[in-house]
């Protein structure tokens, strides 16, 4: 058996104030994840005799000319076994940022990459699967983060070298740019190296360097050269400045390394380059007074924003209204499947108001379902009365900034509808900002939907952040300066022009313009920026001149390249990008089509294109292509609902305990036990005859019951084998009176003596004082309970032809951290957490299934490395989800034995 060695680097050349974005990371050392910001999963080697790899060197070059950052991280292994074996490369890098290049240097020998159609890329990914094994891709990771990842077979006693290269426009954020990096090696490095240039036109205003790490003994090793335009920041520790002791194996490199800075502003026009043709603009005059802005908070506080979430919102709110200015005008609006307001119109922020504000806030509680559409509805009014009844300044910037943490589910509950409900009363005059607190929110939608009113959508995760998360968004887009700023160029010398016209400049921030010149004559390039002022309309004038590059700056070698025009390719292709999922049919079909050639033209990695590397033959022949692609908002946020698992990525030895896990059943029943934390999960079956009924949830505090019964195929198919699926459940809420009976063909509530039927057949909602239904046709059934846990029911509908299956039902447990530490049964044991260790992973019956050594509830069991299918965002075809999975109906893993909890009736206890 091969050894294998992983080698994870992640590194962000980010400028992205005060949030954890990136991270260096080579490691020996097994570990469980630490969260998703840059977090990372530390694998080890297996245990194999003479095994060995070494990792002897890491560099991290990042060049910025004028924002635009070019990254090359470099990383070569050696193999010193007398057997082949695999190493792993693992990249995070920002969202925002493309990957332009990758290349592997295997024993002399390059492997370069090529930009492709994505389809294309896909059919000869697909042609080279039976010919050999593929890896390679990049997905979702972190808060801003997305992984690259690839992996390649090594002949002994040869060496690796990868080399990945990426950009990206930085942007200005509260005053300054920052770069991050994560380091935490877990072990020495040959040769060590964190690089960074940067320059300047402008001038660099202000530059620091520092580390979380940094001892007073590794102080001098951040070398800092700052002139007046550029600036060298170095850190490059040698084998024995790395050992936390003389002679030991530890390293003193274990936390952030941050650079920060801002430039020069000038006072007219801006800071405007031309180079090669191409000019780029950038805009933030200084000491401009901030204009009034009228904002309206609409807040969500349904059932499932209760604990931690409310309290972290409210949280943020008391410290956001403290910080309104006495020009502003504010509103609130909460809403669950009802709308309130704290005053029916907009509110002076005076002091006194203010104070009464806080209250009011600090009386919110949570109720019932998700009326997004009336709530945002209900915050247009009140500033478009603002405006008409001229109760707000004529010279001021209106927004309505939203925060929920769910999908629309009450009242209007098509999304596209929704947007178009927004659109068409905004018309313009005001933007949209949209806080999505969670994993279970729509933020694609959110997402679009702000862009369609000239605003941006922010995903606010859950933990002990939160708060200073919200905080910090709001800092961003606190202090409106200008609004309806239009930057306008010669016509008659400029063509392909990026966005000019902004709905407003926030302090802080930056406007960025980009376009190609038609004309080398620049005698007449005269630039004008228009905007509304705080009281005035701003107007400023100037002269654009062409830079003598080569003259200025002969060091060519700083430079990477013409980068005015790939500064203009990544703003266009990624505005492109954005008018592909707001603009109108055909405005989406023209941006597609443009994205999609300019990807190609200048080798971007975009949700449009894919990279594509032929691996190196191997002894079994040759391997499939590497496949990078990069994630659309939908395919990210999916990614991030299960995980990132790899399977082949497996370490030594593992050990876990379970946070916000999340837990279901499914198919021929498949019970899963997801732990999104530690991208990972646990899975067993259980096998019994047709008709029998199992308790699911039982919590004898909150009364709250769930059984469900198995049914079997209409007969027994060709290969013997008897499946067994739920097909009827029974729910319970005692304390409310409430009782559910969903089979595959209807819904039957019952309450205080009523009942009400509703059918699959047809989408349906059903509105009560304890608990709300929503039923979406042919697909799902969601169960919100008043102040307590939420289910959904998935129904599977079968050709009704089919010789051996029938219509089956998933069921899905959401907000189960609500149900009491009492709550038992086959999913309800694992609800407040499951701690295993898994080790020993050895081949199982399946090459593709490792099997392993689990220690869990004091017991050791032999496990499979497998997958299930988690049907709630796409009921037809279902997302792998990888898992351990315990044998015998989960015995060993579960309470007893499977037959414990086998029910006497639906409804039944015993």
């Amino acid at each position: 058996m091969s050894g294998v060695w992983t080698v994870l680097l992640l590194w962000g050349c980010v400028f992205l104030p005060a949030l954890s974005h990136g991270a260096l990371v080579i490691s020996q050392d097994a570990s469980t994840p630490q969260g998703s910001d840059g977090a990372t999963r530390l694998l080890k080697k297996r245990s194999t005799e003479n095994a060995e790899v070494e990792m002897y060197s890491v560099k991290v070059n990042c060049k910025v000319a004028s924002r635009f950052a070019h990254t090359v991280i470099t990383s070569s292994a050696l193999n010193k076994a007398n057997s082949s074996q695999e190493v792993f490369f693992e990249v995070d890098l920002p969202k925002t940022a493309f990957i332009t290049n990758f290349s592997m240097e295997i024993e002399g020998q390059m492997y370069t990459s090529e930009v492709k159609e994505k389809e294309k890329a896909k059919k000869q990914y697909e042609k080279a699967v039976s010919t050999g094994r593929t890896a390679g891709l990049v997905k979702a990771s972190g808060r801003k983060m997305e992984r690259f990842s690839v992996s390649v077979n090594i002949a002994a006693n040869s060496n690796v070298t990868f080399i990945l290269t990426y950009e990206e426009l930085l942007q200005r954020k509260l005053g300054q740019y920052e770069i991050m990096t994560r380091v935490k090696p877990k072990q020495l490095v040959q040769h060590f190296e964190i690089v960074a240039d940067i320059y300047e036109p402008q001038g660099i205003a202000f530059l620091e360097a520092y580390g979380t790490f940094i001892s007073n003994e590794l102080i001098p090793l951040v070398e800092k050269t700052v002139t007046d335009k550029k600036a060298h920041i170095s850190f490059c520790p040698t084998l024995d400045q790395q050992r936390k002791c003389p002679g030991c194996d530890g390293t003193l490199i274990d936390g952030d390394f941050f650079i920060k800075y801002d430039v020069n502003r000038a006072e007219t026009i801006g800071d405007i380059q031309i180079v090669n043709g191409y000019f780029v603009h950038f805009f933030a005059p200084p000491d401009l007074p901030q204009v009034p802005k009228n904002v309206v908070f609409v807040i969500d506080r349904s059932g499932s924003m209760s604990g931690i979430k409310l309290k972290q919102t409210k949280e943020a709110i008391l410290t956001i209204l403290n910080d309104l200015a006495e020009d502003d005008n504010f509103g609130i609006v909460l809403f669950d499947s009802h709308i309130s307001t704290w005053k029916e119109s907009l509110t002076k922020a005076t002091k006194e108001i203010v104070s009464e504000a806080q209250k009011f806030i600090q009386g919110i509680t949570d109720l019932g379902t998700t009326n997004i559409n009336d709530a945002v509805m209900k915050a247009v009014d009140m500033i478009m009365k603002g405006i008409r009844d001229k109760k707000v300044p004529e010279r001021s910037v209106s927004m309505v900034i939203l925060l929920t943490d769910g999908m629309p589910n009450s009242g209007e509950s098509s999304v596209p509808q929704i947007q178009e409900n927004v659109r068409d009363a905004m018309g313009g005059n005001m933007s949209l900002f949209c806080l999505g607190f969670g994993n279970d929110v729509d933020y694609s939608f959110l997402d679009v939907m702000s862009r369609q009113n000239q605003g941006l959508a922010r995903k606010i995760y859950e933990g002990s952040d939160a708060t200073v998360q919200l905080q910090g968004f709001y800092e961003e887009v606190a202090s409106p300066l200008l609004s309806e700023v239009d930057l306008r160029y010669p016509d008659n010398l400029v063509n392909s022009l990026t966005t000019s016209h902004y709905k407003q400049l926030f302090n802080g921030s930056e406007i960025v313009v980009a376009g190609r010149l038609t004309d080398n004559n620049l005698d007449n390039f005269l630039v004008e920026v228009f905007a509304q002022g705080f009281e005035d309309d701003f107007i400023v004038k100037g002269q654009a001149s062409a830079q003598e590059w080569d003259i200025l700056y002969p060091e060519q070698e700083y430079i990477f390249g013409d980068y005015t025009e790939r500064l203009w390719a990544y703003l266009t292709i990624q505005q492109l990008l954005s008018k592909r999922e707001t603009g109108t049919a055909e405005e989406k079909g023209n941006a597609t089509a443009l994205a999609l050639e300019m990807s190609l033209q200048y080798s971007f990695v975009t949700s449009l294109t894919s990279m594509v590397v032929t691996k190196p033959e191997t002894d079994e022949g040759p391997e499939g292509p590497l496949i990078a692609d990069k994630l659309t908002e939908d395919e990210r946020q999916k990614a991030h609902r299960f995980g990132n698992n790899v399977p082949q990525l497996m370490s030594n030895t593992w050990t876990h305990s379970s946070i916000s896990p999340t837990y279901f059943v499914d198919g021929d029943p498949h019970f899963m036990i997801e732990l999104p934390e530690q991208e990972d999960a646990l899975c067993f079956n259980i096998d019994d005859k047709p008709g029998t009924i199992f308790n699911l949830v039982r919590d004898q505090l909150t009364g709250i019951l769930v059984n469900g019964q198995t049914i079997g195929d209409k007969k027994v198919a060709p290969d013997g084998k008897v499946n067994t699926y739920f097909g009827r459940f029974g729910i319970v809420h005692q304390g409310l009176g409430v009782r559910l009976e969903v089979t595959t063909r209807d819904i039957t509530v019952s309450q205080d003596g009523k009942q009400a039927k509703l059918f699959w057949s047809d989408s349906a909602s059903l509105k009560g004082t304890n608990m709300d239904l929503q039923v979406t046709k042919d697909r799902s059934l969601t169960v919100t309970l008043r102040d307590s846990v939420r289910f959904v029911v998935i129904l599977h509908k079968v050709w009704k032809q089919h010789p051996y299956h029938q219509d089956y039902l998933g069921f899905y447990t959401l907000d189960s951290h609500l149900l009491s530490p009492s709550v038992h049964g086959l999913l309800g044991q694992f609800y407040h957490g499951v701690q295993f260790e898994v080790r020993d992973m050895h081949p199982g019956k399946v090459s593709e299934k490792p099997d392993a050594t689990m220690l869990v509830k004091g017991q050791e069991l032999t496990v499979t490395r497998g997958w299930q299918r988690d049907f709630r965002w796409d009921v037809k075809n279902g997302e792998n989800i990888p898992c351990w999975f315990i044998h015998s109906n989960g015995n060993g893993l579960i309470d007893g034995n499977h037959t414990d909890y086998i029910m006497s009736g639906l409804f039944k206890t015993v």
